[in-house]
């Protein structure tokens, strides 16, 4: 699944980051499958995260948990 981030939406609370929404858009190799949407994040899962590269990987995971809940 390509991922692609297309907005970050942060949310402040005395000065501090209190939440997040990553804005994004995702298919599969051959286009078949689209989504988009936005996954929101808590301040802890964020801060530190914030490299494109790390983000994309949270999503990817987010999304895998969304799809594929745990019984």
């Amino acid at each position: 699944m390509n991922i692609q981030i297309t907005n970050i939406n942060i949310r402040y609370q005395d000065g501090n980051v209190a939440g997040v929404q990553v804005y994004f858009t995702g298919n599969d190799e051959e286009r078949a499958i689209n989504l988009n949407g936005y996954v929101p994040l808590t301040a802890e899962e964020y801060v530190g995260n914030e490299a494109i590269t790390e983000l994309s990987e949270i999503i990817r995971q987010k999304i895998n948990e969304k799809l594929n809940p745990a019984e």
